[in-house]
C-alpha cells in the first residue's frame, strides 16, 4: 500500500502534552527497565509498582495469544515500552507507532542499548493510517493509547485491515459506562480525559458497534478495574500532594499548561472512578480466518 502521509498538526495537542510531560513520568511513574507510561494490575502476585507495571504486559500478552516469531503492532507504543518487552521476553517482532518524534527516538536508543534493533522498529505516525501492508500483523496491541483518537472506529478498521486472518486485537482502555451524564458529572469526566489530550471516552456498546462493524468476531470486553484500581488510586495521591505546589508554580511560568492539566487530570481521574463515571477495560477479539 502506499504509504500515508502523516500529517503532525492534528496531533499537536497529544505531542504538547507527552513532550510536557516527560519529566513528570520520569519522576513520578516511569521505570527504567519496561518504560512503561501505562497502570499497573496488582493481584496476589504482583504487589510492587514495578511488578504490577510488568504484569500489565505480561496479561495483555495473554490474551493476545503471544507467540515467537509473530509480528505485532504496538499502537501508541509511547517510548516502546511494551515492543521492547514482547521482544525480549515473547521473541516476537514489534512494529510502535506513535505521532511523538520524541518517544520515537527514545524508543529506537532503548533498542540498540538493549540489542533489540532487530526485532524492534518504531515508525512516528497515526495508528488509523500505518504504513505497513493489509494481512501482515499477527496482534494489533494498544495499551492505554486508543483512548487518544478521535475517530476509534477508524483504528478498528485500520486494525483489522492490518491483522492476518486469525489474527487477534487486545487493548487496555478506558471506557465510559454511560453517554452523555448529566452535569456535573459529565464536565468531571471531560476535565479528566481533556487535560491528557483525549477527546472522550466511548461506551462498551460503541466500542462493541465499531468492532462488529469492522468485521471482528470473538468480541470480549472485560472489566479490569479491580486489578488496576490501587494504580489509579497511587497516581491520585501522588498527585493529590503535589497539587498544591503545581498551583503555585503553574501562575508564574515554572510549570507549563500541559504539566499542569497532567497533574490536575490525574486528580480527576480517581475522582470519576468512585463517581462510577468509568472503567477499565480490556478489549479482545479476532479477524476470523478466511476474511480478506
Amino acid at each position: 500500500m502506499p504509504t500515508p502521509s502523516f500529517q503532525k498538526a492534528p496531533f499537536q495537542d497529544i505531542i504538547r502534552y507527552y513532550d510536557e510531560t516527560r519529566f513528570d513520568y520520569k519522576v513520578a511513574w516511569l521505570n527504567e527497565e519496561n518504560q512503561a507510561v501505562h497502570f499497573g494490575f496488582y493481584d496476589r502476585a504482583h504487589r510492587t509498582h514495578e511488578q504490577a507495571l510488568l504484569n500489565t504486559n505480561q496479561i495483555m500478552a495473554k490474551y493476545g495469544g503471544m507467540q515467537p516469531g509473530q509480528h505485532v503492532l504496538d499502537a501508541g507504543c509511547g517510548n516502546g515500552g511494551s515492543s521492547l518487552w514482547l521482544a525480549a521476553t515473547n521473541r516476537v517482532k514489534a512494529t510502535g507507532i506513535t505521532p511523538v518524534a520524541t518517544q520515537v527516538a527514545e524508543a529506537r536508543l532503548q533498542a540498540e542499548r538493549r540489542g533489540l534493533a532487530d526485532q524492534c522498529s518504531f515508525i512516528e505516525g497515526d495508528y488509523c493510517q500505518v504504513p505497513l501492508e493489509a494481512n501482515s500483523v499477527d496482534v494489533v496491541w494498544a495499551c492505554e493509547s486508543l483512548c487518544h483518537a478521535e475517530d476509534k472506529h477508524a483504528f478498528y478498521r485500520e486494525a483489522y485491515r492490518l491483522l492476518k486472518p486469525g489474527g487477534r486485537l487486545v487493548i487496555a482502555e478506558y471506557i465510559r459506562y454511560h453517554r452523555p451524564y448529566g452535569d456535573p458529572l459529565e464536565r468531571l469526566l471531560l476535565d479528566w480525559v481533556n487535560r491528557w489530550a483525549i477527546p472522550d471516552l466511548d461506551t462498551t456498546e460503541e466500542h462493541r458497534k465499531y468492532l462488529k462493524e469492522s468485521g471482528f468476531s470473538n468480541i470480549r470486553i472485560q472489566d479490569f478495574t479491580r486489578f488496576a484500581f490501587i494504580s489509579l488510586k497511587n497516581l491520585y495521591a501522588i498527585s493529590r500532594r503535589w497539587l498544591w505546589a503545581d498551583y503555585l508554580l503553574h501562575p508564574i511560568g515554572v510549570r507549563s499548561r500541559a504539566q499542569h492539566n497532567n497533574i490536575v487530570g490525574s486528580v480527576r481521574q480517581f475522582q470519576a472512578l468512585r463517581q462510577d463515571l468509568w472503567y477499565y477495560g480490556l478489549i479482545t477479539a479476532r479477524k476470523d480466518f478466511g476474511s480478506p
